[in-house]
């Protein structure tokens, strides 16, 4: 066991406590809870192989998904989604075009979704995960099925799996649902992480989906230390009306929700992420430090250093880290594992490198926000305002998640 690593998981409990709406309101059940199943669940995915299959054939499911969607795009848009380029491309993963490939797949999981709640297989699944959730850390269903979900499926498809419920749901459960989202990635970029970190972490893919798993419960906790719950959760026995007279019509209006899903995801990403270019624009007019422009990623990095070491890197290696990690902050996860994949083989240790891809393997940056109050927006504008106003704490929420599951991984690997 790694002291190191151990003593920051219990730091960055306490950060996340003092930073709390109402520390007295903190369920302490939930942070036990959370750090039982985290360490538990790490645990089996890292020591016992068993296990790692049994969920690997779950992302094999997602997998699935992602490639009938590909044959749609393919369909439609030809090798921008994903379909043979007529011509050879010296860098293949600059043909990954956001907009062609993984957004299309919204369109798919709306009508998935709207089909299995006509169905009554959704419904019955939340049911089964709430009797699960409220037995450990006491979240309801939908909190729960939703969360677990993002392992998956990412911040606006899990949700859409829970939509009949989110009008539903406490400000609490609603932030720990956002939370959960920033906290893992979707099954349609686990692979393409993969490839990226494949020649310098080995057993990439492994990595990657423990991350994404172990990340869950560590956003759950956050989040309901946050923003502690006061409110009666969620019920499961809720049983949305019917709202379609069939099951095509169920797939029609699906694909219509997801359409004003998608066109509102595109716009938010397009202008948070201009805003960032402009903040660094601004920033460039300071003198240099270090021969190198002041910029967003950079002053964030400065700061995460502390941070990084706390969750067992070395201080030597903690500005390198903490310089990707605001790089995954305010840019992305993306340009973060690029720049991990291609860091001299010194600048971190084999440990090091390893901690670092469960730290960045998350959603929680501002580009994101774009996605999440967009996608979220959508389904229930009743509550776009509230979603709004939490959209940057769940950044925050989604951090610190990961970095427990940095220090988790920490505790258990060896020196």
């Amino acid at each position: 066991m790694n002291l190191h690593s151990l003593f920051g998981l219990f730091i960055l409990i306490c950060i996340t406590w003092i930073l709390s709406e109402q520390r007295s309101a903190v369920s302490w059940r939930v942070v036990v809870a959370g750090v039982c199943l985290q360490i538990g669940i790490a645990w089996l995915l890292l020591r016992v192989p068993m296990f790692q299959g049994f969920f690997l054939l779950l992302n094999d499911a997602v997998a699935a998904l992602e490639e009938a969607t590909k044959v749609g795009t393919t369909f439609v848009f030809g090798y921008l989604g994903g379909g043979e380029t007529p011509f050879k491309t010296e860098h293949p993963h600059a043909s990954f075009i956001l907009a062609f490939r993984a957004l299309p797949m919204v369109l798919v999981i709306s009508a998935l979704s709207a089909l299995l709640f006509h169905w009554r297989v959704l419904p019955l699944v939340v049911h089964l995960f709430a009797l699960l959730l409220q037995r450990t850390m006491g979240v309801g269903g939908p909190l729960g099925f939703g969360s677990a979900s993002s392992i998956f499926l990412g911040m606006v498809e899990a949700p859409l799996l829970v939509k009949p419920y989110l009008s539903h749901m406490t400000r609490s459960e609603l932030f720990a649902l956002m939370t959960a989202g920033m906290a893992t990635i979707a099954g349609t970029m686990m692979a393409l992480y993969a490839g990226i970190l494949g020649p310098v972490i080995p057993e990439a893919m492994g990595h990657i989906l423990t991350a994404s798993i172990i990340s869950a419960p560590a956003a759950i906790m956050t989040a309901l230390v946050l923003i502690p719950e006061k409110d009666p959760s969620t019920k499961a026995e809720f049983i949305p009306p019917r709202l379609d007279t069939s099951a095509m019509d169920a797939v029609t209006r699906g694909v219509a929700e997801g359409t004003q899903l998608l066109i509102n995801i595109l716009a938010m990403l397009v202008v948070l992420v201009a805003l960032v270019a402009l903040a660094n624009r601004i920033l460039g007019w300071m003198p240099d430090i270090a021969d190198a422009p002041v910029t967003l990623e950079r002053l964030l990095g400065w700061f995460m250093a502390p941070v990084v070491w706390l969750i067992g890197i070395p201080w030597h290696e903690a500005p390198t880290a903490g310089m990707l990690m605001g790089s995954k902050t305010v840019l992305n996860e993306f340009i973060a594992y690029l720049n991990l994949a291609h860091l001299p083989q010194e600048a971190l240790s084999p440990r090091s490198r390893v901690i670092m891809t469960y730290a960045l393997c998350g959603f929680a940056n501002l580009g994101s926000l774009g996605i999440l109050i967009g996608g979220l927006g959508s389904m229930v504008p009743a509550r776009r305002e509230e979603i709004a106003a939490l959209g940057m704490r769940s950044i925050l929420s989604g951090t610190l998640a990961t970095l427990m599951t940095g220090a988790v991984v920490g505790i258990l690997i060896e020196e």
